[in-house]
């Protein structure tokens, strides 16, 4: 037996779509008259889990890796872990070292009405204005600082008009 031609096989298969298309749609049209058993497709449906629609993929907008963010709770110590409260390290006997007693710094104290400290590494002018206040009782007009080359802060302390370097210098006990 020859094999069958092309045009032959192409007859086949359009004939075998074209009964298979009938068949299920005459099939589709009487079940949709139904309404029991549109009902009872669907109740099948729903306990196959068909029903239900799969997550949708998330689509990545960017190259870079992020980790996710996950949740962060607040700590809740059972005991603290520090024994001791954190104390102020620079409080106003540290910020004011020692007074300095070189021959330029008494001629700051004659001429400028200026007192010569030697201060705290950390300490800032604001702070080294309250603790002069608070030391010896007396308002500073101005600051100024300087970081000597071996590594220590000095500071210029400018007293305010009503009060004398020179006098306050005595009862400090520089001179």
């Amino acid at each position: 037996m020859a094999p069958p031609k092309v045009h032959e096989i192409n007859y086949l298969i359009f004939y075998v779509r074209f009964v298979h298309v009938n068949f299920f749609v005459a099939g589709d049209v009487s079940k949709k008259n139904d309404p029991k058993a549109q009902a009872l497709k669907a109740a099948k449906a729903v306990k196959s889990g068909t029903a239900i629609k799969k997550k949708a993929k998330k689509i990545r907008t960017t190259v870079t890796f992020h980790r996710p963010k996950t949740l962060s709770k607040d700590r809740n110590p059972k005991y603290p872990r520090i024994s001791a409260t954190p104390r102020n390290k620079l409080d106003h006997y540290q910020i004011l070292k020692f007074p300095l007693t070189t021959e330029s710094a008494m001629k700051k104290i004659e001429d400028n009405n200026t007192l010569v400290f030697i201060v705290d590494l950390r300490a800032d002018k604001k702070k080294i204005k309250d603790a002069v206040k608070k030391m010896y009782d007396i308002q500073a007009k101005k600051v100024n600082t300087l970081i000597r080359p071996d590594g220590t802060k000095k500071a210029y302390v400018r007293l305010t008009p009503d009060y004398d370097a020179l006098d306050v210098a005595n009862k400090i006990g520089i001179i």
